[in-house]
């Protein structure tokens, strides 16, 4: 069995000697749709993270039986084309849900607490030059007694509700799937949860119902005082928008760690506001801890097993 693993960079340096053991493992750590076709034609086994399964693709893989996504969405792959060509499809659900957990987290604490701009504060000689203990001219939001809404109420979703349940916030969650499973949680209208929270968490799959989910009409409905996280798929929430929202002061601030095009063009809206320091990025990471990626590369194997 050969095992053509596309993007492998994607794994870091996580352990794929489970993967090895299954047969021939040859690791590519990035591969153009071009390279990725011309690596496939003697594949059993695919893996990949971004790489578009596609009609091409398939047609320049006679031998291939499965393709393992290592991660969770798949709207990078055919499912249809792939299901008609006799090719299992399988992805890990679960293994990051506490990795992307922790980092929507460090986005909303940094944001409410403004610890980039104390950390520069402090360093920069301002703190200093102040002649007093405490940097007066920028208090902090307190989150106890605040609401989060949460956008898609997965897994992930009640992570995330359960550490707002330990800083005495109030959770209210809008199901994009139309279906509200979570009882624990009011489910509200998304125009409901957008002029309530004080902080909003998107936490959904990206498809037909979610793109462009959330623009500047929709931003103009929160409360100029909150913030948006979104460490669930670019494009849900319009990156432009949020960057209009932002330097127009309808909302106080965005933590955004994926994007619709990754990575970030240099010319791209986010690095270009007037108000950066109301904006955090990170390079979708929130899935990456070794932890979440030493899971990961163990359930591959595992679907390598089952599939095969």
């Amino acid at each position: 069995m050969k095992i053509v693993f596309l993007d492998a960079a994607t794994m870091g340096d996580a352990s794929l000697a489970e993967i090895a053991a299954l047969g021939e493992l040859v690791c590519y750590q990035k591969s153009t749709a071009a390279e990725a076709r011309e690596r496939v034609a003697d594949a059993d086994v695919v893996i990949l993270n971004k790489v578009v399964v596609d009609k091409d693709f398939l047609d320049a893989a006679p031998k291939l039986r499965l393709v393992c996504e290592s991660g969770t969405g798949i709207n990078n792959i055919d499912t249809g084309l792939c299901a008609e060509r006799g090719v299992l499809v399988r992805n890990v659900a679960g293994y990051s849900t506490d990795s992307v957990a922790q980092i929507a987290w460090m986005h909303i604490l940094n944001l409410a607490g403004l610890a980039f701009h104390y950390n520069e504060y402090a360093r920069d000689g301002r703190y200093t030059a102040a002649g007093i203990h405490v940097d007066a001219g920028h208090p902090y939001t307190e989150l106890a007694g605040k609401t989060l809404g949460i956008v898609g109420m997965g897994a992930i979703g009640r992570k995330v509700a359960t550490i707002a349940d330990a800083f005495g916030m109030k959770v209210i969650y809008y199901s994009t799937s139309g279906t509200s499973h979570c009882s624990e949680y009011p489910s509200v209208t998304l125009d409901e949860l957008l002029e309530r929270s004080d902080v909003i968490t998107i936490h959904a799959p990206y498809n037909s119902s979610t793109a462009g989910l959330i623009g500047y009409k929709e931003l103009c409905k929160m409360k100029p005082s909150a913030f948006l996280v979104n460490t669930g798929r670019g494009g849900i929430a319009v990156e432009a928008d949020l960057v209009r929202a932002v330097d127009e002061e309808r909302i106080a601030g965005i933590g955004i760690d994926v994007y619709e095009r990754e990575p970030l063009t240099l010319d791209h809206p986010y690095l270009h506001s007037r108000h950066p320091e109301r904006i955090l990025l990170t390079p979708h990471i929130a899935w990456y801890s070794r932890e979440a990626r030493a899971r990961l590369a163990r359930a591959i194997a595992e679907n390598i097993k089952k599939g095969w």
